[in-house]
């Protein structure tokens, strides 16, 4: 562990993690030092009359590689509660036949914040399912959604499946487990399986969150890139232990996302009492500046998986059931090539969010806060106007998404797009097709090349 970040808890609350190798990391809180056992996980007592917790993600018998677990030390155990009960789902939703499919080219328009004035809505009440796909009992599928807010989480948490969250309007301040994550646009954090989590918010918060039934997060294989490239294990950052000894006289309520559905408890004392814990199985963020761009340096365009920051595998090799991928800032410098994005049509489907600036190959109409998906071989690609611009440009080397990060959640399951997201959000922009209308022939049967 860094000497630094031990260094900084009162003004720091993440500390460096490194993520796919099975490391284990430990934090305790400083208010409490000597909380974690020494030599063992579980001792007859532990220091501080607390409770010991084992959070398990993975098979007990999982080879160590894959092996994913991590030890609490808490106040009070997390079953003691009342029992679940159903509550209402909002926008949330795993019902992927409610409307009719649509392979056609989608757009969405930055989906509103609602006022604070008006209606106050958290994190959860303003989660909105837009696509998805496979279900939660096979733990096989994948969920995305929009999240729209303006006050913060008041007494009650939330576990979901593991998933990622892109803020984009809006810092959010998350409290797990095992501490605080402050997350800023530009900025993501993974939350895994059965982790609890409150956001508080601080105005108007708006952002993605890709949710994967069973599968985690990891770094992807380098390959011939070699040791170094892409997202480096060091820049990931998980909390420092903070914990609160706080109990609630009318109740906090733990919600839980359980097979599509969402179920609360009651309990009479915070879920964030957890003094010290160890393990390899955290809650993490990670700031996109710091990816390392690998790119084309020589003549045409390589694929996007070039800029693939996590993948979540399926049980085929190289076939993810999602990958979160990012498009940043960066050089172009390829001779003789069209270098937008080709036009594509693909296995896989690709939905794309914006978080600030211009996507290069949309300037107009993709907007920060809205989205578009291009299902399983729709064809998409440039419009007309980055058509025309690059294919006459002066090829010299250019600086490419300055002021940008466009990211995109690239899945091989084929979405279903939910009712919310087709009608109820009226977000729909159903003019995009209009994009590539004014494309126009070029074919000319009698050219020939120049001579030198």
């Amino acid at each position: 562990m860094s000497q630094f970040f031990h260094g900084l808890h009162t003004h720091q609350t993440c500390h460096p993690l490194s993520i796919g190798f099975g490391n284990e990391f430990s934090s305790e809180d400083p208010r409490c030092p000597g909380s974690l056992p020494e030599g063992q996980n579980n001792p007859q007592v532990c220091p501080y009359g607390l409770y010991a917790e084992q959070l398990s993600g993975s098979a007990f018998t999982c080879p160590r590689p894959t092996n994913k677990r991590s030890w609490l030390y808490r106040i009070l155990p997390s079953v003691r509660h009342k029992p679940y009960t159903a509550m209402h789902c909002g926008n949330l939703t795993e019902k992927w036949d409610e409307v009719e499919p649509d392979p056609n080219q989608l757009r969405w328009m930055p989906f509103t914040i609602p006022k604070s004035s008006e209606k106050k809505v958290d994190f959860v009440t303003g989660l909105h399912t837009l696509c998805g796909a496979g279900d939660t009992k096979s733990r096989n599928g994948i969920g995305i959604h929009m999240f729209t807010c303006n006050t913060s989480m008041v007494d009650r948490c939330v576990s979901p499946p593991f998933s990622l969250s892109v803020p984009q309007q809006g810092e959010i301040l998350i409290t797990t487990e095992f501490g605080k994550m402050m997350v800023e646009p530009n900025e993501i954090c993974v939350i895994q399986q059965g982790m609890r989590f409150s956001v508080n918010v601080f105005g108007e918060t708006r952002g993605y969150v890709l949710e994967v039934y069973g599968a985690h997060f990891e770094l992807p294989d380098l390959g011939p890139i070699g040791a170094n490239g892409l997202a480096n294990p060091r820049d990931f950052l998980t909390p420092v232990a903070w914990y609160e000894d706080r109990e609630v006289a009318t109740g906090y309520t733990v919600i839980n996302k359980y097979q599509g559905k969402l179920f609360s408890s009651q309990q009479v004392f915070s879920p964030f009492n957890v003094v010290a814990w160890h393990g390899n199985y955290t809650p993490y963020k990670y700031n996109l500046d710091n990816f390392m761009v690998i790119n084309c340096v020589a003549f045409d365009h390589a694929d996007p998986s070039i800029f693939t920051v996590l993948t979540a595998k399926s049980s085929r090799p190289g076939v993810a059931m999602a990958d979160f991928v990012i498009f940043p800032p960066r050089w172009g410098v390829a001779d003789h090539t069209f270098r937008p994005p080709y036009y594509h049509r693909n296995c896989m489907s690709e939905f794309m969010g914006l978080i600030k600036g211009h996507y290069e190959a949309k300037e107009e109409g993709f907007q920060p806060g809205g989205g578009t998906l291009h299902s399983m071989m729709t064809p998409h690609g440039p419009d007309r106007d980055c058509f025309e611009k690059s294919s006459t440009a002066l090829l010299k080397p250019e600086r490419v998404a300055d002021g940008t990060m466009a990211f995109m959640f690239e899945s091989s399951f084929s979405m279903a797009v939910t009712k919310w997201g087709l009608e109820t959000c009226q977000r729909l922009d159903k003019s995009y097709y209009q994009c590539w209308e004014p494309l126009r022939k070029h074919f000319d049967p009698n050219w020939r090349p120049s001579k030198q």
